[in-house]
């Protein structure tokens, strides 16, 4: 299998802060890799180092064998390549579904506007969200708009989309619905890393899950060995906490 990314020796700080800590991890091409750990563990701000929205401190992110921290990379291009999903939708205002999944492909990829309307409108349907083309973000629901971002990010045609807690800021009724669409997405062979605190998702999709504790990975492999037969305490400790929850 070839590596998509490899992250080596990736160090983030802010100030005196040391965040992540000589994170080590390699995400192969069509794997579905899932971010678990309790609020700030890293989780998040290692995804924002990925698609360098953070500027890592120290270490390498090599995409297709390249790394993306040299000076010399061309870090436009590498942008174009990832699909982020954010907590918060990120979503126009101003602008209707259909303006919102095709703005950046016409600014960003020069596609025309007939081309990226097609692309826009077949992942909306991806999404079930078609029918909605016409409508502003504020006539949508949570769930609907997060599932306009996915489409969105989608329509950029990433080599690799990121999800940073897509579900946290909705309502419980709505977060079945955006993790439907992702499940669908994760089926389709596209590479995904995914930063989430839905358990029972992770354990359903993930081809790895990475649990991270103060700012290192502490236990990865597949879904059967975290959820089922975890080797660390704390990651017992944590699936315990959680599950408890649940």
């Amino acid at each position: 299998m070839t590596n998509i990314i490899e992250i080596e020796h990736l160090k983030k700080s802010f100030g005196e802060n040391e965040v992540l800590k000589d994170i080590n991890v390699s995400v192969t091409k069509g794997e579905v890799v899932t971010i678990i750990g309790s609020s700030g563990s890293g989780k998040s701000t290692l995804l924002r180092c990925i698609n360098l929205l953070e500027k890592p401190t120290d270490g390498k992110i090599i995409y297709n064998g390249e790394n993306v921290l040299a000076a010399d990379y061309n870090l436009p291009q590498y942008r174009t390549h990832l699909g982020m999903v954010f907590q918060q939708f990120n979503l126009f205002n101003n602008m209707n579904v259909l303006e919102n999944c095709t703005s950046g492909q016409i600014t960003v990829l020069k596609r025309s506007k007939e081309e990226a309307k097609k692309i826009a409108i077949e992942n909306l349907e991806k999404v079930g969200m078609a029918p909605f083309v016409d409508a502003k973000p504020s006539q949508l629901s949570g769930g609907q708009k997060q599932r306009v971002a996915i489409a969105r990010a989608l329509s950029m045609n990433p080599d690799v989309m990121l999800f940073d807690e897509p579900t946290s800021a909705l309502d419980p009724e709505m977060v079945g619905e955006v993790l439907k669409t992702m499940k669908d997405l994760a089926h389709t062979g596209l590479t995904m890393i995914i930063v989430t605190h839905e358990m029972e998702f992770a354990r359903e999709v993930s081809d790895r899950v990475i649990f991270m504790d103060k700012g290192v990975i502490a236990e990865e492999g597949t879904a059967e060995d975290i959820f089922v037969h975890p080797k660390e305490a704390r990651t017992k400790e944590f699936l315990h906490r959680i599950l408890s929850k649940e």
